[in-house]
Order: C-alpha cells, then structure tokens, then sequence
C-alpha cells in the first residue's frame, strides 16, 4: 500500500495551470480590496498629523502669551515661536511637504492659526 502512495505521489510535479489562475485572481481581488482601503489611512492620517501640527502652533502661541512677551493679538509668526523657543522646529505640512508658515493670533472666540490659504481656530477656555 505504501509502495503505490509513494509511486503516485512521485508522479505530481508542479500545479496545474487552472490551479495557478485561481491562485492569481484571488491575489488581484485581495489588491483590489486593500489599495483603496491603504489609501484612505493615509489620507486620514496626513489629516491628522496637519490637526496635530496646527494645535502645536496654537499652544506654543499660548505659552508665548502666558509669558507675555509677544502681542498675540496682532498675531505671532511661526519663526517668533521658533525663535523665542517656543518650538523646537516647524514642521513640513504633511500634504505638500512644505514648511508651514503664517501666524497665530489671539481673540475672543480663541487663537486662530493663519496660513496663506488656510485658518484653524481653537477655542481658549480661560479667555476672560
């Protein structure tokens, strides 16, 4: 018995081109699954990682005003906060990779991120 299991077995070489074709088209539905699906993190993720970044500007401008060196009513520069070392560095918008530039400015309804194109304000709980 085990002299035709071993005699059969040797036989089979290799897989079958039907056996190939199936395992190619269950591949390409898998990539066609996961391209879009990997794509939508990173678009979410560079989204986050710029909310991140605009929120960091907004604290070092708080701390910036908490020390009241500048007038952060009428806006602080992001090379300010780098300069008095309220940032270590400013980072690269994750979208473009360019640096970010702009101000940040202090009013009633909170402080305001300002860049060229674009605003983000967040809202200060002890305004008073």
């Amino acid at each position: 018995m085990w002299k035709y299991i071993k005699k059969n077995w040797k036989k089979e070489k290799g897989f079958t081109l039907v056996e190939l074709l199936a395992v190619i088209v269950i591949l390409g539905i898998i990539v066609a699954i996961a391209v879009p699906a990997v794509g939508s993190i990173i678009d979410s993720s560079e989204k986050d990682a710029h909310e991140a970044n605009v929120e960091l500007f907004i604290n070092a401008a708080k701390m910036a005003d908490m020390d009241e060196e500048y007038d952060i009513e009428s806006g602080i520069s992001l090379g300010d906060l780098l300069d008095g070392g309220y940032l270590e560095e400013i980072p690269t918008n994750p979208t473009d990779g360019i640096e970010y530039s702009g101000s940040v400015t202090k009013s009633d309804d909170g402080y305001t991120y300002n860049s060229g194109s674009a605003q983000a304000t967040n809202p200060d709980d002890n305004n008073g």
